[in-house]
């Protein structure tokens, strides 16, 4: 006679959906406490990813996250985030809320919140960001504008040679 295994008493691993909100005006259960509305998770964004050996040439619209893989050629992307991994390839512009670069990144990117630029990352061309963070290694090099408050325009730094942080 064959004896099976106990199952084990774990759930299986399955992605599981954040319950749904009250419909406005609902009141929450009893003993829960009501929640703002609050910014959607990077999971839950509309997310373009262009893999590994993947090329991409084109606009690309209503994407709210931007994953760079492969390569990716375009005339004006506009996203709330862009990620350039340590494999990917960016030319062109792009105007974005936060950007991370661990790879390469050639054309113009305009981050109204914060450009942070890896270890692995390069940037060339015309980089504009209300602020900045560059690991060591990280290289930029071209025009550096940071965006003010203040300021109608952004102040334009010119850097002649590349940057190793």
């Amino acid at each position: 006679m064959m004896s099976m295994a106990p199952k084990p008493n774990a759930a299986p691993a399955t992605p599981s959906l954040a319950p749904r909100p009250a419909a406005p005006g609902a009141a929450a259960p009893l003993g829960v406490p009501a929640r703002p509305p609050a910014r959607p998770e990077a999971a839950e964004r509309r997310t373009l990813v262009v893999g590994r050996g993947i090329s991409l040439q084109g606009t690309v619209s209503d994407a709210e996250r931007l994953v760079v893989e492969g390569t990716v050629e375009s005339e004006m992307i506009q996203a709330a985030e862009l990620f350039v991994a340590p494999t990917g390839v960016f030319r062109g512009e792009v105007q974005v809320e936060d950007a991370e670069i661990a790879g390469l990144f050639d054309g113009t990117i305009s981050a109204r919140g914060s450009l942070t630029i890896r270890g692995t990352g390069k940037v060339t061309g015309t980089a504009r960001y209300r602020k900045l963070s560059v690991e060591e290694g990280g290289q930029v090099s071209g025009r550096m504008e940071m965006i003010t408050e203040g300021s109608a325009a952004p102040a334009p730094r010119v850097m002649a040679a590349p940057v190793e942080a």
